[in-house]
């Protein structure tokens, strides 16, 4: 194999910190306050910090994780289970349970959401007939 093709593969596949929050859309003090939550494990060249596709995996899947509204905790848990079972079987029942939970929460936040909605309309209806009223 050419040499060249060789180190630019090498090149391609790891990636400094801000070209990874670049390509993500984020800080590069968030990437770090995920390194130092032990959820991410950068190598380093001397002292500059290098991503390879697996850390920027897992980083997309915090980013995930946040957007679904896990807590750093569950999320670690998450990645822990990844790592430590290679069928994936008890990281896929885990997720499989904490989404069930997730959505159940977020049934009851629209719940109580429409219900919050539905008295504030009715007080609108009340303030709007007592303004009619008056004129």
């Amino acid at each position: 194999m050419d040499q060249g093709v060789t180190a630019k593969g090498e090149r391609d596949a790891l990636q400094t910190i801000q070209d990874v929050a670049d390509e993500l859309g984020m800080t590069t003090r968030a990437i770090r306050f995920y390194e130092d939550k032990g959820l991410l494990d950068p190598q380093r060249v001397g002292t500059m910090r290098v991503y390879s596709r697996r850390e920027v995996a897992r980083l997309q899947l915090i980013l995930r994780g946040k957007r679904l509204g896990f807590s750093l905790r569950e999320i670690k848990e998450f990645l822990d289970l990844y790592d430590a079972d290679p069928l994936h079987l008890e990281q896929t029942k885990r997720l499989l349970a904490r989404v069930n939970e997730r959505v159940g929460a977020l049934e009851a936040q629209r719940e109580a959401l429409d219900q919050t909605l539905g008295e504030l309309r009715d007080i609108v209806g009340q303030c709007q007939a007592r303004i009619a009223a008056a004129r």
